[in-house]
């Protein structure tokens, strides 16, 4: 038999919003606003996802937290607290770091395809079709909060003490010791934090646990353009996500994701390990329903609402370095410079690019923030004006604003030495872990502890590639997608929802030992293989679609299983040139196989706009 090849897959980048970090044990944090005068306000904080990495080496842990924050908010001050065992140790993360890891490990979910030769134009025009491009992943901006100080810079309250102040970059950072959770919130009060009356008697847990506080917030003179991740240190040797305060403020199906630098795999220790069930993926919509795929998954008997996924586990070399750190930085460069000549130094130290009349281009995140902090345009004038020509604003120039020894030290801290180190870390760890869980309010009553087991196999999802196989008489069919059977598809033009009342979401569920081979509690490959055939059996009895576009043609009004449209629609289908075959025989699969490229073709450009099949996404 020979077929034609047509094709190929792409992966995407998925982002995440994190406001939180890990302790040792159990301790674990959550988010505060500073309600500013004493008034409670809603919660600023997007507390829809946590992004954290670990490093866990020579008895310490070292964690990284993705702090971001909600652009539809307008709260002028922001504020944060996470339970630790140990008094820790703080400095300033790579937001970089963070997209790297993303970029470089996203799961993607597509397919190439394949048709069987039947005669004639063995091209494009006659038997083949392209392939589809994307990923199971969304991609998600960051939002914007303000910050704000207390009433008496944070040494004061009760039964509570400071035994630690510190100042990290844009926050001031203080760690708290209190007899009782009363205490703890009078303190907070007092020094301008609204504490959520909700979270005392998570916070008396911590304290019988013996627990100390890390309050962190923005400084007085810090913009949200500022924020940047926190590396906080601390003895142990047992990573941990911070859950029962984030609960506080979190929403249903909140995406957790972690990341481990190691010399192994890391795995959950007192949460389940899950893999997905591959029929239950939308592979002709690119893993669309990814997020509900998990969801279902984790919530499945067995793993209760408390299990993760692995999402890649291997060689930490697949992550692109680029954009980390360059060794042209230099913060010394700018002890001693006029303000006029910056954006000349910046420029030669690839920190920043062009200015056109309204803004200019930063490759760093944070350079912006410290530039509009630094060396502010007057009222009236835009960014772009004025740092691309600041010699033509030199009597406009804020020179209280301007301090060339402050300016070096935060280009060092913020951007220098946090980029130095990220590097470091990727070139010394050979093995890096992500997994992925989504946790709502009511499961968030454990924190979820790792450890790393040597003897587990890697796992690879960055780039999951099907084959839509399409023959010359007969059904479609998406072929090694990961379970015995390739699953047949019909005529409606979404991923068919094979026999939902009995297929399960997991294919299996296990523990993971600090040593040896998972325990498998639940192995549900034979279920899936025999329901795919099921599936499989009753779409070739099926009878065939009329190719004249019938009621029972691909490209009618027919809905997927989550009642959206289907893949492409009809009008989709016509201006990308679906239709029958052009060797005369009108076999409505051919018209399936051709519309799900016009599917694809249309995803490109609604990525965001995607819908899950679970319902609850």
């Amino acid at each position: 038999m020979r077929t034609v090849d047509t094709g190929v897959v792409v992966t995407g980048f998925l982002s995440m919003i994190a406001v939180a970090w890990p302790t040792e044990a159990e301790a674990c944090g959550g988010t505060f606003c500073d309600g500013g005068g004493g008034n409670p306000m809603s919660m600023p904080v997007d507390q829809t996802g946590e992004n954290i990495f670990f490093v866990v080496a020579d008895g310490e842990v070292e964690a990284h937290i993705q702090i971001q924050y909600d652009a539809t908010t307008e709260a002028a001050q922001f504020a944060w607290i996470v339970p630790v065992m140990a008094t820790p140790t703080f400095e300033v993360g790579s937001q970089q770091m963070f997209v790297a890891l993303g970029n470089g490990t996203v799961p993607s979910y597509g397919w190439v395809g394949q048709n069987e030769f039947c005669g004639g134009d063995d091209g494009f025009g006659g038997d083949g079709f392209d392939s589809c491009e994307g990923t199971g992943a969304d991609s998600a901006g960051a939002g914007e909060t303000g910050g704000g100080g207390g009433d008496d810079g944070g040494t004061s309250g009760g039964g509570t003490e400071v035994v630690l102040s510190d100042t990290v970059g844009a926050f001031e950072a203080v760690v708290l010791q209190s007899t009782t959770a009363a205490d703890l919130m009078q303190w907070l009060g007092d020094n301008g934090y609204y504490a959520d009356p909700n979270a005392e008697p998570i916070l008396q847990q911590y304290i019988d646990e013996g627990a100390q506080f890390a309050a962190f917030r923005l400084g007085q003179s810090a913009g949200v353009g500022e924020i940047h991740p926190v590396v906080i240190r601390y003895p142990g040797d047992e990573p941990c996500i911070p859950i029962r305060l984030t609960r506080i403020a979190a929403q249903d199906d909140m995406d957790i994701r972690a990341f481990f630098l190691g010399d192994a795999r890391v795995v959950p220790t007192n949460y389940r390990h899950v893999e997905l069930n591959p029929a239950k993926l939308d592979w002709l919509g690119l893993g669309a329903n990814y997020k509900g795929v998990v969801t279902m998954a984790v919530d499945s008997p067995m793993a209760d609402g408390r299990a993760f996924v692995t999402e890649y586990a291997g060689p930490s070399a697949i992550v692109d370095p680029t954009g980390l750190f360059d060794a042209a930085w230099n913060a010394d460069a700018f002890v001693g410079l006029e303000p006029v000549m910056v954006p000349d130094v910046l420029r030669d130290q690839g920190l920043m690019t062009i200015c056109d009349d309204s803004v200019c281009a930063f490759p760093h995140p944070l350079m912006r923030g410290l530039m509009l902090s630094f060396l502010p345009p007057p009222e009236g004038v835009t960014e772009g004006a004025f740092w691309g020509d600041l010699a033509g604003y030199v009597d406009e120039i804020d020179l209280e604003a301007w301090d060339a020894a402050a300016f070096s030290a935060a280009v060092q801290e913020r951007i220098v030495a946090p980029g130095a180190h990220a590097a470091e870390l990727l070139a010394t760890y050979p093995t890096l872990t992500r997994l992925y869980t989504t946790l709502s309010p009511a499961e968030m009553t454990e924190d979820p502890l790792f450890h790393a087991n040597v003897e587990l196999p890697e796992v690879d999802n960055t780039s999951r590639i099907a084959t839509l196989f399409q023959p010359c008489f007969g059904r479609p069919e998406m072929q090694q997608i990961g379970v015995g059977s390739a699953v047949s598809l019909d005529a409606s033009g979404v991923w068919p929802d094979i026999l939902p009342e009995e297929m399960p979401w997991a294919l299996r569920i296990e523990t993971v030992p600090p040593a040896g081979a998972p325990m498998v509690l639940v192995d549900n490959t034979a279920l899936i293989d025999q329901l795919v055939t099921q599936w499989n059996n009753r779409v070739a009895l099926a009878p065939k679609a009329a190719c004249d576009g019938g009621a029972d043609s691909f490209g009618d009004d027919s809905s997927g299983s989550d009642g959206s449209a289907g893949a492409g629609g009809a009008a989709d289908a016509q201006t990308s040139g679906c239709g029958c075959r052009t060797d005369g025989r009108q076999d409505s699969t051919a018209a399936l196989a051709l519309s799900v490229l016009a599917f694809g073709v249309g995803l490109r450009s609604s990525r965001r706009r995607r819908r899950s099949a679970d319902p609850r996404r």
